[in-house]
């Protein structure tokens, strides 16, 4: 006899494997059947509840006579194994045997580490604001109207619907010109820069001297050297940009340390790239949410020829969809298409026309209006909370985005950084996003982030901010 898969198609829930290989001893195949079905009961693998498969269709899998199916089950009936109600079939019961010495025991699953009382890391948006009523609308809505070629191989650029829609929202929102053509569909920022590089762009790459590590160690997994721009109150200093033939800049909102791209520098780096030849990567940071400011286009807009324009719905929605773009000059799009492969194996269709129904709604702008509301709300207890007890530490960075800076006295972000470590306060220190080869100096400071702790936590989230904070 052979191991045999028992079809669940016959009113059985779950496919069921039963191991029949093996001399059959005393009893042939009856005994050898019971034998398979008491082993995958006692080990769990058939728990409480689970319905076994008509007498008919279980002999016909197994090659026996349906007799010995009905046999099979009538003993482990009169065990305690099973039981038989009439419409309701034979299923495992409720408790087929205490747990022997012999039986296997399942491992428990090793305790979570335990994550922080409050969380005031930078990057991560309210996930309990993600608006799960609109989205699933928008997703019923996209799904019923989805072609059927929209069920086959995806298209590596995207679906068009989602770059249509992203064509008119760009360009409303964020000053982007562009066309569906020039437009790739990827899953974030990252995604974005494992296709560019080297393949596409080489180094070196010219970056900015605060940044996430994150990106670097990526790009230097790739084999691009970045060489750190310095920054001062009006962003980076392109003045300074070498034999680099591209540069990235987070230009709406300098990341971490806050702050626009001042438009001097904006027209000077366009400048640079049509004299050099090269190219600028725009990191869309925080391009949404800006509170006492006038919104700061897209420098896309400048030239779209010397800027690769790169966003995504992280902090705008949540980075669990994995949704992002990059809005290309015409003479990038077959090369990064080239990279990405002939299937589209990272953005997941039905999530792409979502959110194209998402924007082409309103819903994204309804979304992105209430949290920035919702997020000024946040900065401003951060801020009168360091007002009230913390009136010596200053805080920069919050004319936009999702943090703040804070600035330390010489010498305290460490021991402040590790004071937060025993409150149970996940926090950055400023000096993990500095380049290792920046020449510039290094204040100290923590960034902190006011998107991520629920409403009825945050009050005590920021208590604990200020206890942890150096004195005067």
């Amino acid at each position: 006899m052979t191991d045999s898969w028992v079809n669940s198609a016959e009113r059985i829930g779950a496919d069921l494997h039963l191991d029949l290989s093996g001399p059959s001893g005393p009893g042939g195949r009856r005994a050898a059947l019971i034998r398979a079905l008491r082993e995958a009961i006692r080990s769990g693998r058939l728990t409480p509840g689970t319905r076994l498969p008509p007498y008919r269709s279980l002999a016909a899998d197994l090659g026996v006579a349906r007799n010995t199916v009905a046999d099979a089950y009538a003993e482990l009936v009169a065990e305690g194994w099973l039981t038989a109600r009439q419409g309701s079939g034979t299923r495992v019961a409720e408790r087929a045997e205490p747990l022997g010495a012999h039986a296997r025991v399942p491992k428990k699953a090793p305790p979570r580490a335990r994550g922080p009382r409050f969380d005031l890391r930078q990057g991560t948006p309210d996930a309990s604001s993600f608006p799960r009523t609109e989205w699933l609308a928008s997703y019923r809505r996209a799904l019923n109207a989805a072609p059927n070629e929209a069920f086959g191989p995806g298209d590596p650029a995207g679906r068009i619907e989602l770059r249509e829609a992203l064509t008119e929202y760009l360009a409303r929102a964020r000053g982007v010109r562009t066309e569906p053509g020039r437009i790739v569909i990827c899953s974030g920022f990252a995604h974005a820069l494992r296709l560019l590089f080297p393949k596409v762009i080489r180094g070196p790459l010219a970056v900015e001297a605060y940044g996430l590590g994150f990106h670097r160690e990526l790009l230097a997994a790739a084999g691009v050297r970045t060489v750190p721009l310095p920054l001062d109150e009006d962003g980076a200093r392109v003045d300074v940009l070498g034999r680099e033939r591209a540069v990235l800049l987070t230009p709406a909102h300098q990341f971490p340390t806050g702050g626009p791209l001042h438009p001097a520098r904006r027209s000077a780096v366009i400048d640079w790239a049509r004299a050099r030849g090269g190219v600028v990567l725009e990191d869309d940071y925080d391009g949404e949410f800006r509170y006492d400011r006038k919104p700061v286009g897209a420098v896309q807009g400048l030239d779209p020829e010397r800027v690769i324009h790169i966003g995504s719905v992280s902090k705008s929605l949540s980075p669990a969809l994995r949704l992002g773009w990059m809005v290309l000059p015409e003479r990038y799009v077959a090369g990064v298409l080239a990279a990405k492969g002939e299937r589209e194996a990272w953005a997941n269709v039905l999530e792409q026309l979502t959110l194209a129904d998402f924007v082409v709604s309103g819903s994204y702008d309804r979304h992105v209006r209430r949290m920035r509301q919702r997020y000024r709300r946040r900065r401003d207890r951060l801020v009168a909370a360091l007002e009230a007890h913390a009136p010596h530490v200053e805080v920069t960075g919050i004319a936009a985005g999702l943090h703040a800076v804070l600035r330390l006295p010489p010498g305290s972000e460490r021991s402040a950084v590790k004071a937060a470590g025993w409150q149970g306060l996940a926090l950055d220190g400023l000096a993990e996003f500095r380049h290792p080869e920046a020449a510039v100096s290094a204040p100290d400071g923590l960034v902190v982030g006011y998107a991520t702790p629920s409403d009825h936590a945050y009050g005590a989230a920021l208590d604990a901010l200020c206890a942890v904070l150096p004195p005067e």
